[in-house]
């Protein structure tokens, strides 16, 4: 390389490295320089910050010193207040202990006035017996037998007196008692009836009715154990039964029938079975309605049921029902007037004559049966006994039974309420029924034809046709032995055998 050109490169450098360093120099002056300003600059905005919160903190210093001045006073002010109650506390205390002394001073000179007073009446009290030669036990015993002595003969006539009044009264009193209850609660005459007629829509039905050779009257009666006359009245059909249920029964099956037009024999017996349900549902509803009618609730189901069998009974033609509802209404009332239990009088009157359903099946009375069949079913002892001792052969030991005694005693004797001849058939269709139900192999029995004729139906595998000769024989002969009646009465003994097979 060229010397000179070596020469003027080292002196380029050389001058590019002055160049830079006094430019350098130059910057950093400028820098200091503007250093030294913006720290001179916050110097001063720092003495300001200062002096600032200097005068802040003298200005909280001094609000503070305010604060704890006022509450000082305020603390010394409380103070005060307390010292002034206490001194006056200490004053009343005082006070108090002076009034104290006072009144045992009080005390101590009313003590020696009672003293000094007892002292007075026991020397009184001395002189007293001394004069009089009596104790003061003395002197009261003396004093109650002659007070005794004056009023005993008022007291005799006072009694005497008001015994005879409650004598005059009690009649009048009971009578005017059991005459409003009875004015309150008198109901229309019963007119009991041994007959149902059913309306025929069309006279061509009595036919059908009859059926060839008679097979569906006959079917008929022998269902429903009633006697039915088709002939005797244009339009009608006439039900003949002292037993007012099967009545009942044999009406609805008929009408089902006519308004059906399907009549034979399976008919029929599928007909008498619905009207059955239907008036076993009737004899709920009956019992229910009566219960209700007289207010008494909670009666056990059971107990409806029977309850509800008495509106087909009847009592010398009286209707059980009604007359056992119309019992309860007068024995409520005169519960009321006397103070007794009302709901129980109601309740034992409403079923005093439950057995009645059950006589011709179970043996004894009816008040007795009644009994047994409340207890049985968890009624009331109270009301059980009243019911079962409405009649003469037992005690009546509560005011109800007395009651339920009373009240049976009025709504069977007020005019017109029973029809003893009518009771006495319906009677003796039960006892020709039961003479023939007295013998074995019986299935059931019909009184029919106003007791002109008992049907007897046999169970086909205890007695055979033979045997059924000799049944029919000995029933007449027991009827005879053991029956009055007027006329002749027909046995008529039916064996009939069934064979049933399903086709599956």
């Amino acid at each position: 390389m060229d010397p000179i050109t070596i020469v003027l490169a080292v002196v380029g450098i050389g001058a590019g490295y002055s160049a830079s360093t006094v430019l350098t120099k130059k910057k950093i002056g400028s820098a200091e320089e503007a250093a030294k300003k913006e720290l001179k600059k916050a110097k001063v905005e720092g003495e300001k910050m200062v002096a600032s919160a200097k005068e802040e903190a003298a200005k909280l210093a001094d609000d503070a010193r305010k604060e704890d001045q006022a509450r000082r006073k305020e603390y010394k002010d409380l103070e005060q207040r307390i010292v002034t109650r206490e001194e006056s506390l200490d004053r009343k205390l005082d006070d108090l202990d002076k009034r104290s002394e006072h009144l045992r001073k009080s005390e101590d000179e009313v003590e020696g006035l009672k003293n000094e007073i007892r002292d007075i009446r026991g020397k009184q009290q001395d002189k007293l017996e001394k004069i009089a030669k009596l104790t003061k036990g003395e002197a009261a015993d003396k004093l109650m037998k002659m007070t005794e002595r004056d009023i005993k003969e008022d007291l005799k006539g006072l009694v005497s007196k008001l015994q005879n009044e409650a004598k005059e009264n009690a009649e009048e009193q009971a009578a005017a008692v059991l005459v409003g209850a009875m004015e309150r609660m008198a109901s229309e005459v019963t007119a009991e009836r041994t007959v149902t007629a059913v309306k025929l829509e069309d006279e061509e039905m009595k036919g059908r009715i009859i059926g060839k050779e008679g097979r569906n009257i006959q079917a008929l009666q022998r269902a429903t154990g009633v006697d039915i006359l088709v002939d005797d009245t244009p339009g009608m059909i006439i039900l003949s039964s002292f037993d007012p249920v099967r009545r009942e029964i044999a009406r609805i099956a008929l009408e089902m029938l006519l308004k059906d037009g399907r009549v034979h024999p399976g008919r029929i017996e599928e007909v008498v079975e619905k009207a059955q349900k239907e008036v076993q549902k009737e004899v709920m509803r009956a019992g229910e309605d009566a219960a209700r009618e007289v207010g008494v609730i909670g009666i056990p189901k059971e107990v409806l049921q029977y309850l509800g069998e008495l509106k087909f009974r009847t009592s010398y033609g009286q209707n059980v029902l009604k007359h056992s509802t119309e019992m309860a209404h007068i024995a409520g009332i005169i519960a009321e007037e006397l103070g007794a239990n009302v709901k129980t009088a109601k309740y034992a009157a409403l079923v005093h004559d439950l057995g009645k359903a059950l006589t011709h099946k179970i043996e004894g009375k009816h008040h007795h049966i009644s009994g047994e069949i409340l207890r049985k079913y968890g009624v009331p002892e109270d009301v059980a006994h009243a019911a079962e001792a409405h009649h003469d052969d037992m005690e009546a030991t509560t005011t109800e039974a007395l009651i339920v005694r009373v009240v049976d005693a009025i709504s069977a004797s007020r005019p017109g309420a029973r029809n003893i001849s009518a009771e006495n058939f319906a009677e003796r269709m039960k006892d020709l029924e039961n003479v023939a139900n007295s013998f074995g192999g019986i299935e059931k029995s019909y009184a029919i034809s106003a007791g002109r004729e008992v049907r007897v139906f046999v169970k086909p595998k205890d007695i055979d046709d033979l045997s059924a000769i000799k049944l029919a024989r000995d029933i007449a002969n027991k009827i005879e032995s053991t029956m009055q009646y007027p006329g002749t009465i027909k046995v008529n003994v039916i064996r009939e055998t069934r064979a049933i097979e399903f086709a599956k």
